[in-house]
C-alpha cells in the first residue's frame, strides 16, 4: 500500500500580528477540511501521512516515509508563498500533487499571470500595477469602474463592496488601502460587468475540462455590478450553479480558453479558471489557481456532485493524475 503525504497550513496555525488584516489567515485551510481530504485520500486505498506546513516538512524531510506528498499548503509569507512546500520537495526528490514551484509563484502574481496571458492571446481585462497613490497620475488607459486587488493574494483576500471604483478619489482610497494593509502593490483592472464563471481541469497529457460552475450572488446570475468578495466568501450570499445556465457557444468558448490558461501556465493535475463574461458575452480571464481549494463547500464537490461521482472519487482523480505523471501508478 503506497502513502499519501499531505502538506498544508492550518487557518488555527496562523498567528495574528499587530497591523494584520482580518483576512490574514483566509487561505489556510481549517483541521475539518485536512481531516475529509486525507479521509477521502484513505478512501482510495492509500496510507495517509499528515505533515503539515513547510516548518514540519522541513523538521521531518530526511524521513518522511511517503510515495508522493498531496500538497495542499499555501506558504507563509511573499508572493512565492505556495511554492516553498514544491520546490522543498523538488529539492528532495519526492514526488508531488499538483503545479510546481515556477508555476504556482506565476500564477499567485496575479501581474505575471496576465503578462503570460496576454503573450498567448488569452482576452484578460485591461490593468496596470501601482505601488503607491503618488504614481496614479500616468495611467489614463483603463476607463471606470475599476477594481482593486492585492497583487499576490488568494482567496479573495482584499475584496470587499469599496474595491470598485469609479472615480480617482474611490480609486485613491483603494489603492492606499491596499498598499498599506496587505504590504504589496495594488493590481487596478477594468471592472467586467456581467456574469461569474469558474472552471475546474483535471488531469496532464489529455485534461479533462469539468463541466463550468457559473457564481450566482444574492440569488442573481446577472450579477452585473457584484462580484466575489471575501465576506460573501465567508456567507450563504454564495451559490454555485453546475451546470452553468449558458449556451453551447458560450460554454466552448469557456471550454477552450480554460484550457488554454491551465496550458499555458504549465498547471499539473488539478487547477481551476476564473472567468467574467461580458453583457455582450466575451469572456476575460481573471486569474488561474493551480491550488484551488478541495473544500467540501467548494467548486470540486460541486461539480463531482454533477457529474455523477463522489467527492472521495474526485480527490482519486486529481491523485491519480500525479500518479501517473510520476510513473507510480
Amino acid at each position: 500500500m503506497k502513502t499519501v503525504g499531505l502538506t498544508y497550513d492550518l487557518k488555527t496555525d496562523y498567528k495574528f500580528k499587530a497591523g494584520d488584516p482580518l483576512d490574514a489567515n483566509a487561505e489556510f485551510d481549517h483541521p475539518t477540511t485536512i481531516d475529509i481530504i486525507g479521509k477521502a485520500i484513505a478512501a482510495n486505498g492509500f496510507k495517509v501521512k499528515k505533515i503539515g506546513n513547510a516548518t514540519n516538512l522541513l523538521e521531518k524531510m530526511d524521513n518522511l516515509g511517503v510515495d508522493i506528498v498531496f500538497n495542499i499548503s499555501e506558504g507563509l509569507t511573499g508572493r512565492n508563498r505556495e511554492s516553498q512546500v514544491p520546490i522543498l520537495l523538488e529539492m528532495a526528490q519526492i514526488p508531488f500533487v499538483g503545479a510546481d514551484a515556477l508555476t504556482l509563484g506565476l500564477t499567485l502574481d496575479k501581474v505575471m499571470a496576465k503578462k503570460i496571458f496576454i503573450a498567448e492571446g488569452i482576452p484578460t481585462p485591461k490593468f496596470f500595477e501601482i505601488s503607491s497613490v503618488d504614481a496614479l497620475g500616468n495611467h489614463t488607459h483603463c476607463k471606470f469602474p475599476l477594481i482593486v486587488k492585492p497583487r499576490f493574494e488568494g482567496s479573495s483576500k482584499g475584496l470587499s463592496e469599496s474595491s470598485r471604483v469609479e472615480n480617482m478619489e474611490e480609486l485613491k482610497k483603494q489603492v492606499d488601502f491596499i498598499t498599506k494593509t496587505y504590504k504589496q502593490p495594488a493590481l487596478v483592472e477594468e471592472f467586467i460587468s456581467g456574469q461569474e464563471f469558474t472552471v475546474a481541469i483535471v488531469g496532464n497529457e489529455s485534461p479533462e475540462v469539468m463541466p463550468v460552475v457559473q457564481i450566482k450572488i444574492d440569488g442573481k446570475l446577472k450579477l452585473n455590478d457584484k462580484f466575489y468578495t471575501f465576506a460573501r466568501i465567508t456567507s450563504d450570499r454564495l451559490e454555485y450553479i453546475c451546470p452553468a445556465k449558458i449556451n453551447q457557444e458560450l460554454k466552448n468558448k469557456l471550454d477552450d480558453l480554460a484550457l488554454k490558461v491551465y496550458n499555458s501556465v504549465e498547471c499539473r493535475d488539478f487547477g481551476r479558471v476564473d472567468f467574467r463574461v461580458d453583457n455582450e458575452g466575451h469572456p476575460y480571464v481573471l486569474e488561474i489557481n493551480p491550488l484551488p481549494s478541495l473544500s467540501t463547500e467548494d467548486v470540486f464537490m460541486v461539480i463531482a456532485q454533477n457529474i455523477g461521482i463522489t467527492y472521495e472519487q474526485m480527490v482519486g482523480k486529481i491523485l491519480n493524475s500525479a500518479l501517473i505523471r510520476n510513473g507510480l501508478n
